[in-house]
């Protein structure tokens, strides 16, 4: 079982490495889900008994399986759970026959997957925003990219969102500091640039050779996805 933990959905994944199969656990985690994977639907109801995720993804397809007999094991016992059910492309499943609460037939993007899950975690995923590789929850200060996890102060949110608003355009240091510390007094404004390198050391996976957070010298910063 692999776990990585983060505050963006709790999420149980029923999926097996399967050569030629597409794996959907390695883009949830990068997505900044909470993830569990187990191996079967024996697993899941064992791991049921521990803890209860937001939802349930199914990868069928990776199971060599239709997936209707683990949905329906699942909800005769957790019939609140909500389950997203992952099959091959061309799979019949039976109208009202899987107990599914949404089917997904593959190919699809990982963005389409973390699209049907988000209204099944607390917040409806409103409080998350999502630009390139960066994913930053406002409400609980946290941000995900690539797989790594930071928590933020709410001023460096503020930052991290503007800059996300405008994905590939320069923002002036003096226009970004007047909007963070609401203040018309832009002389000194050093404390963004300590700001600035707090922030890299979040996101970046090498704070010294930034690939998002880029200084644009003598005019102010720009982040690149």
């Amino acid at each position: 079982m692999s776990t990585v933990i983060t505050d963006m959905g709790r999420i149980l994944c029923i999926e097996k490495k399967q050569s030629g199969k597409q794996a959907f656990v390695p883009g949830m985690l990068k997505k900044g889900f909470f993830v569990d994977n187990v191996n079967s639907g024996k697993e899941a109801l064992k791991h049921l008994q521990i803890t209860q995720p937001d939802v349930i993804v199914i990868n069928a397809a990776s199971l060599r399986t239709s997936g209707v007999r683990i949905c329906q094991s699942i909800h005769s016992n957790f019939p609140d759970l909500p389950i997203i059910l992952i099959i091959d492309k061309g799979q019949k499943t039976a109208s009202g026959k899987h107990t599914a609460n949404v089917v997904l037939e593959l190919p699809f993007t990982i963005r389409k997957l973390a699209n049907r899950i988000y209204p099944y975690i607390p917040g409806d995923g409103k409080d998350n925003f999502e630009v390139g590789p960066i994913i930053l929850n406002t409400k609980r200060n946290k941000v995900v990219c690539n797989g790594k996890e930071a928590k933020l102060t709410p001023q460096l949110t503020k930052i991290l969102k503007t800059l996300m608003e405008k994905p590939g355009e320069v923002i002036e240091r003096h226009q970004l500091f007047k909007k963070i510390w609401k203040t018309n007094y832009t002389d000194d404004t050093r404390s963004l640039d300590v700001h600035i390198s707090w922030l890299r050391k979040a996101i970046e996976q090498d704070p010294h050779n930034p690939k998002h957070l880029i200084t644009i010298r003598g005019v102010g910063y720009r982040l690149d996805i």
